[in-house]
């Protein structure tokens, strides 16, 4: 099972990042979610930025390009596997940051993923 770090986690059950981390838990992936909304979702507390988690295989992006700046350290720093960016959240600049640091930066839409079994 691959940790899930979900950023731009949010209550709101008509947003792709709530429906993601319900798919996420259903088919036995961990996730933490990442937000500035209150609440949880998929019974897990949505978390403000904090201290970077070290155990993270995926981080999944719903938040856009110009909100991204603020999470480049934090990304960098939780060093995971991929980072995977759904349609709306492309960053060219980002990409080419995490190519350098060895994490593979995926255009695609992580609900996708999941229903195909190509997670």
């Amino acid at each position: 099972m691959k940790k899930t770090l979900i950023i731009g986690a949010t209550p709101n059950a008509d947003r792709y990042a709530y429906r993601v981390a319900h798919m996420l838990t259903a088919k036995g992936h961990p996730i933490v979610n990442i937000g500035v909304k209150q609440g949880e979702v998929a019974g897990v507390k949505i978390e403000k930025q904090g201290t970077p988690y070290h155990d993270i295989d995926t981080i999944t992006l719903y938040i856009g390009p110009a909100l991204q700046a603020g999470y480049y350290d934090y990304i960098l720093e939780t060093k995971p596997k991929r980072v995977i960016f759904n349609p709306g959240t492309e960053n060219p600049e980002f990409e080419k940051m995490l190519d350098l640091h060895d994490i593979e930066p995926v255009e695609a839409c992580t609900l996708v993923l999941l229903s195909i079994g190509q997670y």
